[in-house]
């Protein structure tokens, strides 16, 4: 860690390779098709502001700040990108629910997918959902309410 802060080229990669599957998922989840975009934004910003990391045991909670935010700015951004059309591929039941599960996602807002994955996939408290998110806990509370509710309406229509 402190050697990827003071700039050594493999340290750099040692730590990309080891995050970039985390924050891959994280932002798929809350981005969805823009996921790609927002772990890319997120690893350039994380490499660039290293150095002003202070604490490098607090470094998977920072990541995820920055991962969320860029993750909503490009979910919610209404500029719209062309992605070409994936060929039809048989798969297997698992799969068929996680695409059911991805699909029905995409129904909801993008705060309500961060505030859903933040607690139930990355397994944080309400308390450390709110300070990911930058709000009050209870609001906190009320989003993973509602999110839950327009989910579970989504996923049974």
């Amino acid at each position: 860690m402190r050697a990827a802060q003071h700039g050594d080229p493999l340290a750099m990669d040692a730590l990309l390779t080891e995050l970039a599957p985390w924050v891959g998922r994280l932002c798929s989840a809350i981005a969805l098709d823009r996921g790609e975009d927002a772990m890319q934004e997120t690893l350039i910003t994380v490499l660039r502001n290293l150095p002003t990391l202070r604490e490098p045991a607090a470094l998977r909670g920072w990541v995820r700040r920055i991962a969320v935010r860029q993750a909503l700015r490009l979910a919610t951004d209404s500029r719209a990108v062309a992605v070409a059309e994936l060929p039809e591929v048989a798969v297997a039941p698992d799969f068929d629910t996680a695409i059911e599960v991805r699909e029905t996602l995409a129904k909801l807002s993008p705060s309500q997918r961060a505030v859903l994955v933040l607690r139930h996939v990355e397994d944080l408290s309400e308390r450390e959902t709110a300070v990911v998110l930058g709000t009050a806990e209870g609001t906190v509370k009320s989003g993973l309410h509602r999110a839950r509710e327009s989910f579970r309406e989504q996923w049974e229509a």
